[in-house]
């Protein structure tokens, strides 16, 4: 059991965490969010985190990625459209000002499509470095995701630096196990490509394993909430402040 105030952290958490809480999340726009993930989750009443970005160089072939009419779709189908940075580098590289016009890119791509602005972000390749985390809570996002392949801990990790397990479609049984990590406070957070991922093949999950996972998770009670939901439980602000990672946090 989870206790609000244990060891001094009575502001960060909004609600008990319940047991089986689990947050789906969707890497890099590909088409077959729209036109295979997006439906599967409505059927099972599952929601879900779409991190969008335009990848290069063939974010203009519908026949791999969503085009921003899609992507609007989505968000009035009540999913959340979140930031994965324009054009997907490794942001550790890159001058403070190219970080921001990456976030500031797809906040406005948003913008112009009625979109609600993103407050949770996805870090391309999972790389991070201490500008990055600055600029992030400069512009008051909420939730950041790495990898990790371990539950997230709201009274230890920052809600900037939110582990995750990459799905496959070869490694549906460490997934598996992953599930049973949701419990006692702990949530499980899933990275997730194309569902198939035609430009991508080393991340692609198959359609049928994508239909285990989610009958799995419907058949024994989860709850799949994308991450801006995790707002519901935690109150972001305060737990940034008091998981403030290291001045020179490792990549994941």
């Amino acid at each position: 059991m989870v206790l609000v105030g244990f060891c001094g952290n009575a502001k960060i958490l909004r609600n008990k965490i319940p047991d089986r809480l689990v947050v789906l999340s969707f890497d890099d726009a590909t088409a077959s969010h729209y036109s295979n993930v997006a439906p599967l989750l409505k059927h099972y009443g599952f929601g879900g985190t779409f991190f969008v970005c335009e990848f290069p160089p063939s974010s203009d072939d519908s026949s791999k990625y969503m085009n921003w009419r899609q992507i609007k779709e989505l968000h009035d189908k009540g999913f959340e459209i979140a930031n994965h940075t324009k054009n997907h580098p490794n942001l550790p590289k890159l001058k403070p000002e190219e970080v921001r016009g990456q976030l500031d890119y797809i906040e406005k791509k948003c913008g112009s499509a009625k979109i609600s602005k993103p407050v949770s972000f996805a870090y391309p390749g999972y790389g991070f470095n201490q500008t990055v985390l600055d600029i992030l809570k400069e512009k008051g996002y909420q939730f950041a995701r790495i990898g990790g392949d371990r539950a997230y801990e709201p009274l230890k990790d920052s809600p900037l630096l939110i582990p995750s397990w990459s799905m496959t479609a070869n490694n549906k049984e460490k997934i598996r196990a992953a599930f049973n990590e949701a419990g006692n406070g702990r949530i499980v957070v899933l990275t997730i490509h194309g569902v198939p991922d035609v430009e991508h093949p080393w991340v692609n999950t198959s359609l049928q394993v994508f239909k285990e996972h989610l009958q799995y998770l419907y058949d024994h009670h989860y709850k799949v909430i994308s991450m801006r939901d995790l707002g519901k439980y935690i109150n972001a602000r305060e737990a940034i402040k008091a998981n403030a990672p290291d001045k020179k946090p490792a990549q994941q």
